[in-house]
């Protein structure tokens, strides 16, 4: 019993670390990826998205679409694919470590985001 804790304890910590340091590779403060709304406010920053979609993750159902498309935007911040977004979706925590001590870079904080990216819900 005490094995298993260690390793859940271990993974825990594992993954507040890649998000704390993906939330810095965002020019963001990497504490607040534990804090629970202030998280996703700042989650919104980084995906450029605005920062009401928190709002949205509250709503049952809704929230998956609008947790799935703010995944996507940090997939894109970040420069990566469509198919890392699954990765996220999917495998969160083996693709945040990917985010953290990879070679992706914050693409948003020095280059405006791409033309014709907006997306109807950015009102």
């Amino acid at each position: 019993m005490i094995l298993a804790l260690m390793f859940y304890i271990a993974f825990i910590v594992f993954v507040v670390m890649a998000r704390w340091i993906t939330y810095q590779k965002a020019n963001q403060p990497g504490w607040a990826c534990i804090v629970p709304i202030y998280s996703g406010i700042v989650l919104c920053e980084i995906a450029q998205k605005p920062t009401w979609w928190v709002i949205m993750m509250f709503i049952p159902f809704v929230n998956i679409v609008f947790g799935i498309m703010l995944i996507n935007g940090v997939s894109k911040a970040f420069g990566k694919s469509e198919g890392f977004t699954v990765g996220l979706v999917l495998l969160s925590p083996i693709f945040w470590a990917i985010l953290a001590w990879g070679d992706a870079q914050y693409q948003y904080g020095t280059v405006p985001p791409p033309q014709g990216s907006e997306d109807i819900l950015d009102m």
